[in-house]
């Protein structure tokens, strides 16, 4: 059984740091891109960053550009998302999801068949 845990979301202020983890298990991690989603309050889910499987290859959304980073640990099958300079508009639940894509990383959420429950980010201004 494939498992996705999210961790780290929290109430911070505008321009602080945050850094959000995924644990995986059930799953051959190294196999499988890693996608990070959010979901603000009556908004669709958005694509955040997403990690390829094998190179390591990033991409982001463009509010995200610049200010977060896709990082993975196949050893310890974790991926993480390291959130600087963070803004009141970064607030939503965040979401990381498992795909195994041939293409690499993707920003579509039908990509991803494996997501974890959910880690709330706060950001006051």
């Amino acid at each position: 059984q494939v498992q996705l845990v999210e961790s780290g979301g929290q109430l911070v202020q505008a321009g602080d740091s945050l850094r959000l983890s995924c644990a995986a298990s059930g799953l051959t991690f190294g196999n499988y891109n890693m996608g990070w989603f959010r979901q603000a309050p009556g908004k669709e889910r958005e694509f955040v960053a997403a990690i390829s499987r094998r190179k390591g290859l990033t991409g982001y959304s463009d509010s995200v550009k610049g200010r977060f980073t896709a990082t993975r640990d196949n050893g310890h099958n974790t991926a993480y998302l390291q959130m600087n300079s963070l803004k009141a508009e970064d607030t939503a639940v965040y979401y990381c999801a498992a795909g195994n894509n041939a293409y690499g990383w993707s920003s579509i959420v039908s990509d991803y068949p494996y997501w974890g429950q959910g880690t709330q980010v706060t950001v006051s201004s």
